[in-house]
């Protein structure tokens, strides 16, 4: 077996704090130095960083929509700059960002550059041989939002095992979390293993790819406990609990910085009855169903929006619920935590609870246990276990998990 090399380039670009003066009232009182925040730089805009690595060389690049220099794709970029692309490989709603959430995704090729594209959530999970036969190496570059359910961390996983089986080094263009302030959840119980939930980490797990990648290797998690070459080009001047504004959204149904932030909780109702917002414009920010009526005045309609969601749960009737445009986020960052209360409320709000979380009365609604990772918080939720209390069940994994993570960690 090769011995695991794990390389980490340095930022080579840094910016200089500009610290302006300011003037004086009086001469009594004193000189004030205020320092500007630093900007966040993410990988892909550091291009001094890994151009030079990357020039003669036939590159692989794992891209989509968010994948931007500055803000141009950086395909574009590399491009411009004289690097040979030979393929680009596609995540869930594919190259271009507008296939629909569970929509399989083919082979094309890209109109602009006539480079073949090939779907990794289609036939294909992992490059074949094949398609890395005149690959050299491979470049990712994909934003996440850091829930477990997301399937962008299942694809890095996926390439990271061709690249070990085929001797590629990857190149991750590291980004910012938006929600890598918060580590909560049940940890994924090994028999609930699913395309949403792939790995053994809580819900929202507090990492960036280019750490999340050091965790799938450091914890022996490919096949056969293969290692794959690394090479990470970090975010300059960033640190956990960083906000963070996505540039590009990640998905067609998190089109807001609000859903970005509220999706960690709000995806669980995909398991239940409860529409979370597909079929309109605000997507993971409302919440409702029509058994609601009369015990909440908010409503909304599902419509089929091609590119969104063409057959949304409860579509052309009204869902009558909660609205969460408007719900400060700033108190998920302070509380470090997921939201259980709105799952606890709706439950015990909606009419047929022996319907709440029955997932043949459509094929919209997801398996509640796989999105949540454990059978423990429905049964809690359906026998009023008290939110704290659902919480300590989650231990000692969580704490487990956060000391694990630590070992992985590029930036505070």
């Amino acid at each position: 077996m090769r011995k695991s090399i794990l390389l980490l380039f340095i930022p080579v670009i840094t910016l200089v704090s500009l610290i302006p003066w300011h003037e004086r009232a009086s001469e009594s009182q004193p000189v004030t130095l205020t320092a500007k925040p630093k900007e966040i730089i993410t990988g892909a805009d550091q291009l001094k960083a890994y151009v030079p690595y990357l020039k003669g060389k036939r590159v692989g690049m794992v891209i989509n929509q968010t994948s931007i220099v500055g803000k141009k794709p950086s395909v574009d970029t590399l491009m411009a700059l004289g690097i040979k692309i030979t393929r680009i490989f596609g995540p869930e709603h594919g190259f271009r960002g507008n296939a629909s959430n569970g929509a399989k995704v083919a082979d094309n090729v890209d109109e602009k550059t006539g480079i073949p594209i090939i779907s990794l959530y289609g036939k294909y999970k992992k490059p074949t041989r094949e398609h890395l036969a005149d690959v050299d190496v491979m470049v990712f570059d994909i934003q996440d939002v850091g829930a477990r359910f997301y399937t962008y961390i299942n694809t890095l996983t996926h390439v990271m095992e061709s690249c070990a089986e085929n001797g590629k080094v990857l190149v991750i263009l590291d980004r910012p979390n938006p929600n890598g302030y918060c580590i909560d959840g049940p940890m994924l119980e090994d028999h609930l293993h699913s395309g949403i939930g792939m790995h053994k980490i809580p819900i929202t797990h507090g990492m960036t790819m280019g750490e999340f990648a050091q965790m799938v290797n450091g914890e022996g998690w490919l096949p056969n406990k293969l290692q794959c070459r690394l090479k990470i080009i970090k975010v300059a001047n960033y640190n956990h609990d960083m906000p963070y504004q996505l540039p590009v959204f990640p998905s067609p149904n998190l089109n807001t910085q609000q859903s970005i932030l509220l999706y960690p909780s709000i995806c669980l109702f995909e398991g239940t009855i409860l529409s979370q917002g597909r079929g309109t414009y605000m997507p993971f920010t409302v919440l409702g169903a029509p058994a609601l009526k009369g015990k909440y005045e908010f409503h909304f309609r599902p419509v089929s929006i091609p590119g969104m969601s063409e057959t949304p749960l409860h579509q052309n009737e009204e869902c009558y619920g909660l609205d969460l445009r408007n719900y400060d986020v700033n108190e998920l960052r302070k509380s470090k935590r997921l939201n259980l209360h709105w799952l606890i409320e709706l439950y015990n709000a909606y009419p047929h609870k022996e319907k709440f979380f029955d997932m043949s009365q459509s094929k919209q609604m997801n398996s509640f246990d796989k999105l949540a990772g454990t059978e423990n918080l429905k049964k809690q939720i359906i026998a009023g276990v008290p939110e704290e209390e659902i919480r300590k069940s989650w231990e000692p994994g969580l704490s487990q998990y956060k000391t694990m993570r630590l070992k992985y960690l590029l930036y505070p």
